[in-house]
């Protein structure tokens, strides 16, 4: 009854440490010939940290990452519009938000792995179900087959693509540009989460190491830069030059040929995420967008629950019970980090948003985040 899991991201690695717990067989697939120190940085909030201490990679994962022990929203110039500390949060499950290095994360996971259940260099390029297994062809012309096979390839999934063709992206009409900056934060803002907001662009800013900020810039699709590195930190110093000087400096220590840029997509979790002995998990299933830093998350707490669901009820009614339980929470939060987006970037009436922020009282705001950090039962 072996899982076959296309995708070595942190949701599918995740899943295999999952199956290997509950003593349930399984290889990963990933299509990257090497895991490379590439990528930016992610917020593990506390619904991923549990999952992740249920795994019992916890330690590992907070010693290899930054604690943020509060998320600030501002304006441009950085005067908070909410400045929420992360003690509630602490005292209800424990630990508070971890950032950490994108690669870093992954390596780390994929070391847990024994070598016999991975392989790395195998792109998916189709598959076959038949009627009590699935195989599975590689791009390389090599074969695998198993009793289930588990999407866990990203939000451009060929394992979505050839189950549910229908199912498209959504474009955001935004444009998010990536670094990691080679420089430490002020010691009052090492243990923060920020993001700035501005006139239709924000910023976003966390320590994730030593020597190590993770950043991102979004714009407006219209407002492009140019593909040229060197050109295109100019161009990024220049639209955010009346921003915060900390901004600025974040930009100028970053290496021009490691900032990266990407369209911001999500991906409507109320389509099919299963049929037969095939289901999709994580981005492949429901990507949102990151304006809630839930993607990572999302996709650690379906490896939680698929694995558990699939331990008492293995093939597709352990697939049923698994969509039916996480989809309306994912709805959630693919709904609510779509509009945080489109509020972040509102053309007019600027003054009357940070205003409206400023004026949400703390204790709704906490209340958010335990509700959103909570693990159902299973």
């Amino acid at each position: 009854m072996s899982y076959q899991i296309a995708g070595g991201g942190i949701g599918g690695l995740c899943l295999a440490l999952a199956l290997q717990k509950l003593g349930m067989p399984y290889h990963v697939y990933e299509r990257a010939p090497k895991l490379r120190e590439v990528g930016a940085g992610i917020w593990l909030a506390p619904n991923a940290l549990q999952v992740l201490d249920w795994l019992g990679v916890l330690a590992k994962v907070q010693e290899a990452g930054n604690v943020i022990d509060r998320i600030t929203l501002a304006d441009a110039k950085l005067n908070p519009l909410s400045d929420i500390p992360q003690t509630p949060i602490v005292q209800q499950f424990g630990f508070s938000t971890v950032a950490i290095h994108r690669a870093r994360l992954q390596k780390l996971l994929f070391d847990e792995i024994p070598e016999q259940h991975k392989t790395l260099g195998k792109a998916l390029q189709r598959f076959e179900e038949r009627e009590e297994s699935v195989d599975l062809h590689f791009t390389d012309g090599t074969l695998a087959a198993g009793a289930y096979l588990i999407g866990a390839d990203g939000i451009h999934s060929a394992v979505r693509q050839q189950l549910f063709p229908e199912r498209r992206t959504r474009d955001s009409g935004q444009l998010c540009w990536r670094g990691i900056a080679t420089l430490d934060l002020p010691d009052d803002y090492r243990p923060r989460g920020m993001e700035l907001w501005g006139d239709q662009i924000r910023f976003g800013i966390s320590q994730i190491a030593d020597r190590q900020v993770y950043w991102f810039a979004v714009s407006e699709q219209s407002a492009t830069l140019p593909q040229d590195p060197i050109l295109r930190k100019a161009g990024l110093l220049a639209r955010y030059e009346s921003f915060h000087p900390l901004v600025g400096q974040i930009l100028e220590a970053t290496s021009p040929d490691r900032i990266m840029e990407n369209t911001i997509l999500d991906l409507d979790p109320k389509g099919r995420w299963y049929q037969g002995r095939i289901c999709l998990m994580g981005d492949a299933a429901h990507a949102t967008t990151p304006n809630m830093g839930q993607g990572g998350a999302q996709a650690i707490e379906d490896a939680y629950f698929l694995s558990q669901l699939q331990h008492t009820n293995p093939g597709e009614p352990g697939f049923a019970a698994f969509a039916q339980r996480r989809r309306p929470k994912v709805q959630f939060v693919v709904k609510q980090s779509w509009n945080t987006g489109k509020l972040a970037h509102w053309k007019r009436a600027q003054g009357l948003r940070n205003g409206m922020m400023r004026v949400i009282p703390e204790r709704i705001l906490v209340k958010q985040m335990l509700d959103l950090y909570r693990l159902e039962d299973i």
